[in-house]
C-alpha cells in the first residue's frame, strides 16, 4: 500500500503522525510505503516551451518521481514481504489527485493494481500554454525572463521556495509526453479501466479548507451569508447565491448560516470532481473493474465540534491511527471502532479489490442507476445518491478543475 501525501502539488509530507504505517501494516500484514517527492517549482514548473532540452519534462517531474517510487516498489517489495503484483496507491487531497493523474500516465501503467483517493480529484491537467504562463510568473518574481531559465539551476533552494507561490497554480501538465491526456476528461482513463477504485470525500471539506483562514465564517448571520458566498465560491458559477441559500434552507431547515456556507462550498467544490470521476468510471464499458464510493460524515468533537467532518479527518481512520491522534479525533471507543472498521475495509480492498468486511454493511459497487455510497459515521450505512439534490443543483455549472 503506497501512500501519497496531501498539500496540493505545492506542500506537504508523508512524515506525519496520522499517516505512519506501522499500525496498518501490523493489522493487515501489508507493506506500507509512504513517499515524499518534488513539489511546487521543483516538481511542476513547466519550462519545456522556453528551456533547454533536459527540462522538457519539468512540468511533471513530481509525478515522474512517484513513478520512480513505484518502480522501486516493483523491484524491492518482495524483500520486505510485499507482493509486487498487488500494489495499491492511495492518497489524500493532492495525493488523491496525484493518484488520479497516474491513472492516465503511460509510464505508470502496470505499476499499481488498486487505487483509493480521499478528497483528491484531477479531472483535467494544465494546458502547456497555461503552465508556461505560471512558469513566467515565477521567473518574474525572481527578476528573470524566459531567456534566463538556466539561472534556475544555480539559485539557492530557499530563494525558489520563497517565490514558489507566485504562480496561480503548479500541477500536472498535459504535455503530450508523460501525460498525453487529461486524467478524467472527457472520460475515465481507459488504461486504468481494469483497476478497482475507491474514491470519496468528507462531508464538511471546507470547514478547514476555508474556515481556518476566516474565523468570521463560524459567526455568519442570514444577512452576511450571501455576500460571503459571493466572495468565496467561484465554483458555483452563475448560480444566484440567494437561490442556493433558499434551496439549502428548504432541504436542511436545521442548518445555521455557517452550516449552509460550508455545505454549499463543499458540495460545489472538491465533491464535484469526485462526482465527475465516479460517474465517468461508471460510464466505462461493462465488464471493467468496480468502483466504490464513500462519504465520511463522522464529526470530530475537537473544539466543540466546530470543524465537523473536515478535510483530511478520514486519514487517521484508514491508517488505524485514531488511538495515537486524539488531537484530531478525540478520545473514547467511538473513533477507535470506526478506525478499526475503515482500516480493515481498506486492507481488504488492497488485498482483493473488494472492501467488504465483517461489521460493515454490504458495500455495493457504484453505478449510475443506484449511486450506492458507503457513509462512514457512528453507524455506517449505505445510502443511494446522498446529496442528490445538491449534485443536480451544482451539476448545472460547468466544472473547471482548479488551476488548470
Amino acid at each position: 500500500m503506497v501512500w501519497f501525501h496531501g498539500g496540493a502539488y505545492s506542500s506537504g509530507t508523508s512524515n506525519e503522525l496520522e499517516t505512519g504505517g506501522e499500525r496498518l501494516s501490523r493489522q493487515g500484514d501489508v507493506v506500507v510505503v509512504t513517499v515524499n517527492h518534488r513539489l511546487n517549482a521543483f516538481g511542476y514548473l513547466h519550462l519545456a516551451e522556453f528551456g533547454a532540452a533536459d527540462v522538457i519534462d519539468s512540468g511533471n517531474a513530481g509525478q515522474l518521481d512517484l513513478i520512480l517510487a513505484l518502480e522501486w516498489v516493483r523491484d524491492h517489495a518482495a524483500e520486505f514481504g510485499g507482493d509486487p503484483a498487488n500494489v495499491t496507491i492511495f492518497g489524500h487531497s493532492g495525493g488523491g489527485a496525484k493518484s488520479a493523474t497516474l491513472m492516465a500516465m503511460p509510464k505508470a501503467n502496470g505499476l499499481f493494481h488498486r487505487v483509493m483517493t480521499h478528497s483528491g480529484q484531477q479531472v483535467t491537467a494544465s494546458r502547456p500554454s497555461t503552465a508556461s504562463g505560471h512558469a513566467l510568473a515565477l521567473l518574474k518574481a525572481l527578476g528573470l525572463d524566459r531567456t534566463q531559465v538556466d539561472m534556475l539551476r544555480t539559485l539557492p533552494m530557499e530563494q525558489l521556495v520563497k517565490v514558489s507561490r507566485a504562480p496561480a497554480y503548479l500541477g500536472p501538465v498535459k504535455d503530450g509526453r508523460s501525460l498525453p491526456r487529461d486524467p478524467f476528461d472527457p472520460d475515465a482513463p481507459p488504461q486504468s479501466a481494469h483497476i478497482p477504485m475507491i474514491l470519496g470525500n468528507t462531508r464538511g471539506e471546507t470547514r478547514t479548507l476555508i474556515g481556518r483562514g476566516d474565523p468570521s465564517l463560524f459567526a455568519l448571520t442570514w444577512e452576511t451569508l450571501k455576500p460571503k458566498l459571493e466572495a468565496s465560491s467561484p465554483f458555483m458559477g452563475s448560480l444566484d447565491r440567494a437561490d442556493v441559500i433558499a434551496k439549502y434552507r428548504e432541504w436542511h431547515p436545521e442548518y445555521s448560516p455557517t452550516d449552509i456556507f460550508f455545505a454549499a462550498t463543499t458540495d460545489s467544490r472538491s465533491w464535484r470532481g469526485q462526482v465527475i470521476e465516479a460517474d465517468r468510471r461508471a460510464s466505462q464499458p461493462a465488464g471493467v473493474a468496480p468502483t466504490y464510493v464513500f462519504q465520511f460524515d463522522w464529526r470530530t468533537p475537537i473544539d466543540g465540534g466546530k470543524w465537523g467532518a473536515h478535510h483530511g479527518l478520514d486519514v487517521p481512520f484508514v491508517f488505524d491511527n485514531a488511538a495515537i491522534t486524539p488531537h484530531f479525533v478525540g478520545t473514547g471507543d467511538e473513533p477507535l471502532a470506526l478506525a478499526d472498521l475503515m482500516s480493515r475495509a481498506w486492507i481488504a480492498f488492497a488485498r482483493s479489490g473488494d472492501p467488504n468486511v465483517t461489521g460493515l454493511p454490504k458495500w455495493p459497487a457504484f453505478d449510475l442507476g443506484r449511486r450506492a455510497t458507503m457513509v462512514f459515521d457512528r453507524e455506517s450505512r449505505v445510502v443511494d445518491d446522498p446529496r442528490g439534490r445538491e449534485r443536480r443543483l451544482f451539476g448545472q455549472v460547468p466544472y473547471v478543475q482548479p488551476g488548470t
